[in-house]
């Protein structure tokens, strides 16, 4: 536990019906104290990620991923899907940490103090009366929260609906995400949308829980370049507050699919928000290459 952590990223594209069109991606990562990239890799490769070794996996690390790697962002890649995820999967990381050795320091003292001084009310769970932020200020702990256990998630047995994944290893996290598009149906002829994101953690047993898990659906305008109606469900949240942030859904409606990531960083802020629901709607930009891809047919 006190080592580097390895990342092993995987993305794949998949078109089924008459036949199906894949492409896949895998991103390997080794990321060092403060989350630093060490080293880092890419299967198809990319020779400039290189120039990412050094870089931290925090706060600015998706502009200068951008600024390296321009005609990806531009093409939203699965390797861009990948690289902007580095950030909050890598963060969600130090629950393992937290559940081996919680961190107990002195009330309004420490590193941590610090942290949560710059983590007040950046969203709905770290509101300055919430839950977390009032049980550090009274006992100088973060309180870790233990979640349900984390089901299967093939839907109605579909072995197409997920890649293969090696199982997790304990006192390890896994962030899986899916992003359908779903045809017309007899009432309407805009495509819809259903996605799924969980954060899960494998404790030293082997058990594997929830630590985040959110549902978003909704449709596509019929220019495909548009949102229409989005909708946001909460199924595992570690605190009580958290659950608030869903109404912030609303405010994505009738907004360009190709600008998400830009705007959901920009003006997604705050209380009335959730950090993790947010990485949900940015990744809704991609929603327009897989439009392409499923209006394009097989081959």
């Amino acid at each position: 536990m006190s080592g580097p952590i390895e990342v092993d990223a995987r993305a794949r594209d998949l078109r089924t019906g008459e036949g199906t069109w894949a492409d896949e991606q895998q991103l390997m990562a080794t990321l060092g104290a403060d989350r630093v990239i060490v080293a880092i890799a890419a299967e198809p490769a990319e020779p400039r990620l290189a120039r990412l070794v050094g870089a931290t996996a925090g706060p600015g690390f998706r502009a200068r991923m951008t600024e390296l790697l321009p005609d990806h962002a531009e093409r939203r890649t699965l390797l861009h899907t990948l690289l902007d995820d580095l950030p909050g999967a890598s963060l969600v990381s130090g629950y393992a940490m937290q559940r081996t050795n919680p961190p107990v320091v002195p009330a309004g003292g420490g590193g941590y103090a610090r942290h949560v001084k710059v983590a007040e009310d950046m969203c709905a769970g770290w509101a300055s009366d919430a839950t977390i932020v009032v049980t550090f200020r009274a006992t100088g702990e973060i309180p870790h929260p233990i979640g349900p256990p984390a089901p299967a998630l093939e839907r109605n047995g579909d072995p197409l609906s997920w890649h293969d994944m090696a199982p997790l290893p304990p006192e390890s996290t896994r962030r899986r995400r899916r992003l359908d598009v779903l045809p017309p149906s007899e009432e309407t002829r805009s495509w819809a949308f259903d996605s799924h994101f969980r954060d899960s953690y494998c404790d030293a047993d082997g058990a594997e829980t929830a630590i985040h898990e959110y549902l978003v659906d909704g449709w596509i305008s019929e220019d495909g370049r548009h949102l229409g109606d989005v909708r946001a469900q909460a199924l595992v949240l570690p605190w009580v507050e958290c659950p608030g942030a869903v109404a912030s859904a609303g405010r994505l409606a009738g907004r360009v699919l190709a600008d998400l990531r830009a705007e959901v960083r920009a003006e997604f802020v705050g209380t009335a928000t959730c950090t993790h629901l947010n990485d949900s709607f940015r990744v809704l930009a991609d929603l327009e290459p897989l439009l392409h891809l499923a209006e394009a047919g097989p081959g």
